[in-house]
């Protein structure tokens, strides 16, 4: 119970930092902040694999013998990891399509999404603690996880991984939330709620993190499954999915603009969902090696990024030539 309560008193500690230190203030994050940011949470997510190796080595987690070597659950933790993240690109997708629908302007949404990912972080542990408990009273569940990974990459095929359509008015919790409330037509700063003739009223910002919540839901019915597929030992699941979580926001401020033009990703998210999807079929038959699992995510990952990086870089380098002459022109008037 302490290495669990250590690692949600960790998580609760680097949050708080985040919000109530460096991003106090509302401002734009930019390429280079988010960058930043990024390269700290990744090293935060690789650091504690230190820490996962000596807690099973040592027998911190569980006392009366790890399932895994300190090495063994070191590459799943890291394979669980990288298919958190990787699945993770197309809900940032559809978060962008979110805040483009709402008009969030830049500088609030990383409040908007510092808050989703806190909802995130509790429902998915509901989850990641519900799907244990089927797992280990119904191994037949596999079977049906494998399934929903099997066809949401067959969805993901056909359609498109960001074919995702945000349909505000459809969205039960924010029907329920507009019964409760009036909703303000304009912005007040970065604030949920305001008072509007002594009346509670929420803001757009409030009802962008509704649709943003819900949309985490249905992307964690793909997720979670994914990551039983790599392990069911609840430390390593709950702890490689919060580490993806936490690093989304970044993530999303570093793709957001430029997923569009990674042309072969989806194929990459197709491969790894069908891959971790069969794993779970054959997992009562076929015992297939952890490195095995974490080359493979990571092969099909670099086979959907490598490929467009090039033409990727090239247009970045000329937005960053047009937005030199924009404000050379401007100093020149």
């Amino acid at each position: 119970m302490l290495i669990w309560i250590g690692f949600l008193v960790l998580v609760a500690a680097l949050l708080a930092l985040d919000l109530g230190v460096f991003n106090k203030d509302a401002h734009t994050i930019s390429a280079k902040e988010a960058f930043r940011w990024t390269g700290v949470w990744v090293s935060f997510s690789l650091l504690f694999s230190i820490f996962i190796y000596f807690a099973y080595e040592n027998h911190w987690v569980h006392e009366n013998g790890a399932p895994y070597s300190g090495q063994k659950a070191v590459i799943t933790y890291l394979t669980g990891y990288l298919v958190e993240q990787s699945l993770s690109i197309d809900n940032i997708f559809v978060i962008a399509v979110i805040f483009a629908y709402f008009r969030i302007p830049q500088k609030y949404q990383h409040r908007v999404l510092f808050w989703g990912i806190i909802g995130a972080v509790l429902f998915r542990g509901i989850m990641i603690v519900i799907g244990a408990a089927l797992l280990h009273r119904f191994s037949w569940v596999t079977y049906i996880f494998g399934g929903i990974l099997l066809y949401t990459a067959y969805r993901m095929l056909r359609q498109g991984s960001h074919d995702e359509e945000v349909e505000v008015d459809k969205n039960p919790l924010v029907a329920l939330a507009k019964r409760f409330f009036p909703v303000t037509d304009r912005f007040h700063d970065q604030k949920f709620f305001v008072k509007v003739g002594g009346v509670t009223a929420a803001t757009p910002l409030f009802i962008a993190l509704l649709v943003v919540e819900t949309t985490d839901v249905l992307f964690a019915f793909d997720s979670i499954p994914a990551i039983f597929a790599i392990t069911t030992d609840p430390f390593l699941v709950f702890t490689s999915n919060i580490f993806a979580i936490l690093g989304l926001r970044s993530l999303y401020f570093v793709l957001a603009s430029m997923l569009d033009k990674f042309q072969y990703l989806r194929y990459s998210l197709v491969v790894i969902l069908a891959f971790v999807g069969i794993k779970m079929f054959l997992v009562h038959y076929i015992d297939l090696p952890e490195w095995l699992s974490l080359a493979v995510i990571a092969l099909s990952l670099a086979g959907g990024i490598l490929p467009s990086l090039p033409e990727v870089l090239r247009q970045r380098r000329e937005e960053a030539k047009n937005s030199i002459r924009e404000v050379q022109t401007e100093k020149a008037e």
